[in-house]
């Protein structure tokens, strides 16, 4: 019987380089977000910055007409309820295997905010009654901002109340931007243009038919989990059955049975036992040094869920208390730093290791060229890691 191959971190390290296009770099936005599977799009930055950090002279253009020209790349909610770019292939597969799960569990949450809030005593007939005539909007205008819905139909011009379990006030919104999260987690409506800069998260809706030109395919859960998988392994494989579920959100026995369908093999990590294809087993090496300069949720830094291959020690410093990861600094397959934006828009970074002389000139270099991309734009990130505020206070 043939022993379990060991796939070491460093290795780990060298795959992460490579597929990620940290060492190798890719040619456009589209190559550059398959590389990943998905970018994360909470942070609308963080979708350029990771696509500057792997595309050689990258424009915001390049990516703006992906996203809204020929939206080979499209916006979407899907694994963990998360807001994502993926290549317009994948939207399918991201759907059934994912989104239309949260939509059905959002709208239970959405129901008892609306009974709970007073604004109705039967929230489902009230979403039945008020998204017809929301998507009726939406189709007549092609385009439009949750302000300028509002003031078309009146049944979105009240506000929801969040309260916590002793009874406090959270936070209020929107009875017009529940009501668009809603249909955007059951893939009904869009993000399309937004309405300022590429920093902007003003967003108009579309519907998400209109956007696309078609109905997003029926496809069956087993199948399109599969995909996914495939696509996700191929990108951050190996990786833990822990990783999988980290990242695709999904209960154990949906993410078991998806491993099971791409006939995924089993290798031994440091971490425990790990998963990559069939296809995939074999050595990967990197011949060169590589440093990143990754931005605050980029899907490298957020991929896995058992991290210490490669964030070491920094997590405390470099994540927040919620998990959302700050801007990095990466030296062949470490987070080795961090960075920050100040408000008169100089960058600054500390390094939390010694990398030697050689790799300090590179990340300066490299930072150097981040600042002369920038220009006079300013970033702060929307979730700020404690090194973040540390820096950039």
């Amino acid at each position: 019987m043939a022993s379990m191959r060991r796939i070491d971190d460093q290795e780990r390290r060298a795959r992460l380089g490579v597929r990620h296009r940290l060492a190798n770099p890719a040619d456009d936005p589209v190559e550059a977000t398959s590389a990943l599977t998905a970018l994360h799009s909470s942070d609308p930055a963080t979708v350029f910055l990771s696509v500057w950090a792997r595309v050689p002279g990258f424009e915001t253009g390049h990516l703006e007409s992906a996203l809204y020209s020929d939206r080979s790349l499209v916006r979407l909610y899907g694994m963990r309820r998360t807001l994502w770019v993926i290549a317009r292939h994948l939207v399918p597969h991201v759907h059934n295997s994912s989104t239309r799960f949260i939509g059905e569990s959002e709208r239970r949450r959405t129901v008892r905010l609306l009974e709970d809030g007073g604004v109705t005593d039967d929230g489902d007939a009230w979403l039945d009654e008020v998204i017809p005539k929301t998507l009726a909007v939406i189709a007549e205008h092609g385009q439009i901002l949750t302000r300028d819905l509002t003031r078309v139909l009146p049944e979105l011009q009240g506000r929801l109340t969040f309260h916590n379990r002793q009874g406090r006030l959270m936070a209020t919104t929107g009875l017009s931007s529940r009501t668009l999260l809603q249909l955007a987690v059951e893939s009904r409506v869009i993000r399309g243009q937004p309405t300022g800069t590429w920093i902007s998260g003003q967003y108009r809706w579309a519907l998400t038919d209109h956007w696309l030109g078609m109905p997003i395919q029926s496809v069956d859960v087993a199948e399109a989990s599969a995909t996914l998988l495939a696509s996700w392994l191929r990108s951050f494989g190996p990786a833990t059955e822990a990783d999988v579920r980290w990242w695709t959100g999904w209960p154990v026995r949906q993410v078991r049975k998806a491993l099971e369908d791409v006939a995924a093999c089993t290798v031994e990590l440091a971490q425990g036992i790990g998963y990559v294809l069939a296809e995939d087993v074999g050595p990967v090496e990197i011949h060169r040094d590589w440093v990143a300069i990754l931005p605050s949720l980029d899907a490298t830094t957020m991929g896995w869920k058992q991290r210490e291959w490669y964030l070491g020690r920094h997590a405390d410093l470099l994540f927040d208390r919620n998990g959302n990861a700050g801007p990095t600094i990466w030296v062949n397959g470490r987070i080795v730093g961090g960075w920050a934006q100040r408000k008169d828009g100089n960058i600054v970074h500390e390094l939390l290791e010694d990398v030697g002389k050689e790799a300090a000139t590179d990340i300066e270099a490299r930072l150097a060229d981040l600042q002369g991309w920038l220009g006079e734009t300013t970033i702060t990130p929307r979730f700020r890691s404690p090194h973040d505020k540390k820096l950039a206070p």
